[in-house]
C-alpha cells in the first residue's frame, strides 16, 4: 500500500479490524472532521466558510469521498481496490439500513436522515471507482462524460441535498461545475495519470491529432498535443462557465463555496495556458496569493 491513510484506517476500521464497539455520532464527527481537514486543504477552507451547522455533514461527505478514492487509487492492485470497494458498498447499504458500525456511516446516517439523501448518489461514485480498475482508457468524448456522470456530477448533487435545493434546474447546472473541475483536473495531471497508466484524452481525437501511444510514452511535448490539451482546456472552461448561474439559486451560505470551486476550476485552466499546454514538463498549479484572490472573488460575487 502506499497510502498512510490507507494503511491506518484500514487496520483500524477495515473489513478485518473486528471493531466491536459502534462509536457515538460525536466520535464519528470528529473522525471526519479530522479527516477532512488533514487531508485536503482547499475542503478543509471551503468548510470553514459554512455555517456551523452544515460542517459536520460536509465533513461526513467528503470522508466517504476520500475513504472511496483512496479505496480505489491507494492501494497495491486493482483487484485489491475492488475487493475493498465491494466491502465498502456493503458498509453503504448497512448505513441504509440502520446497522452502520463504521465511523464515516455512522456520521454519514445522520447526515442522510436530516437532509434525505438517496442511495444514488452515494453508490454511483462507487461506479466510477471500480472503473478506474477496469478502464484506463476512452475512445470519445462523450465516453469521458459518461465516467464524469459517475465520478464527479454526484459530488455536486450531494451538496445541493444539504443546501435543500436539488432540483432539475439546479442539478444540471451543478453537473456542468461538477463535470468542469473534474475535466480541469484531468488537463491539470496528464502526467501524473500516464504515469499510473490511465489516459483521459479521448483517444479518438489523439489520433486525429496525430499524437500516438508512442509520444505519450516519450511524453513528447509539440504541436500536436498543445492543440489538442488546448480544445480539451476551452471545453472545460465552458462547463464551468455555463454552471455558473447556480451560485445565484442556492442559499446564502452555500454560494461563496460555489463560487470558490469555480473560480479555482478556471485558475486551473487559466495555469494550463500559462505554461502553453505543457503539462508533461510541470504539473500547473494555483498559488498561495492567487487562491486568496479567489477567495476575495468568491465571496464578492456570492454577496450580489
Amino acid at each position: 500500500m502506499t497510502s498512510t491513510f490507507v494503511e491506518h484506517d484500514l487496520r483500524l476500521y477495515g473489513p478485518a479490524a473486528g471493531v466491536t464497539a459502534t462509536p457515538t455520532l460525536a466520535q464519528a464527527r470528529h473522525y471526519c472532521q479530522q479527516l477532512a481537514s488533514s487531508h485536503y486543504e482547499n475542503f478543509a477552507v471551503a468548510s470553514w466558510l459554512l455555517p456551523s451547522v452544515l460542517r459536520p455533514h460536509f465533513h461526513a461527505i467528503y470522508a466517504y469521498c476520500r475513504w472511496s478514492d483512496d479505496l480505489a487509487d491507494e492501494v497495491r492492485s486493482d483487484a485489491e481496490s475492488l475487493a475493498l470497494l465491494d466491502w465498502w458498498e456493503s458498509e453503504l447499504q448497512a448505513c441504509y439500513t440502520g446497522s452502520a458500525t463504521h465511523p464515516v456511516f455512522v456520521a454519514l446516517r445522520d447526515t442522510i436522515a436530516q437532509y434525505s439523501i438517496p442511495i444514488e448518489p452515494f453508490a454511483n461514485l462507487l461506479t466510477a471507482f471500480r472503473q478506474d480498475q477496469n478502464r484506463k482508457r476512452y475512445e470519445t468524448f462523450n465516453e469521458l462524460l459518461g465516467y464524469c456522470e459517475n465520478s464527479a456530477n454526484p459530488v455536486g448533487r450531494l451538496v445541493l441535498y444539504l443546501g435543500r435545493c436539488h432540483t432539475p434546474e439546479t442539478v444540471a447546472l451543478s453537473d456542468s461545475i461538477c463535470t468542469g473541475l473534474q475535466l480541469a483536473n484531468f488537463w491539470q495531471d496528464v502526467a501524473r495519470d500516464y504515469a499510473i497508466g490511465r489516459v483521459y484524452l479521448p483517444q479518438a481525437e489523439c489520433r486525429a491529432k496525430g499524437y500516438t501511444e508512442e509520444m505519450f510514452a516519450r511524453q513528447e511535448y509539440n504541436a500536436a498535443f498543445r492543440e489538442l490539451l488546448g480544445e480539451q482546456v476551452d471545453r472545460a472552461e465552458a462547463m464551468l462557465r455555463a454552471g455558473e448561474p447556480l451560485v445565484g439559486l442556492v442559499p446564502r451560505e452555500l454560494r461563496i463555496d460555489i463560487a470558490l470551486f469555480i473560480r479555482g476550476g478556471l485558475a486551473i485552466l487559466d495555469s494550463i495556458r500559462q505554461i502553453d499546454y505543457n503539462v508533461w514538463q510541470q504539473r500547473p498549479t494555483v498559488g498561495r496569493w492567487q487562491k486568496f484572490k479567489l477567495l476575495l472573488s468568491a465571496w464578492w460575487q456570492s454577496r450580489r
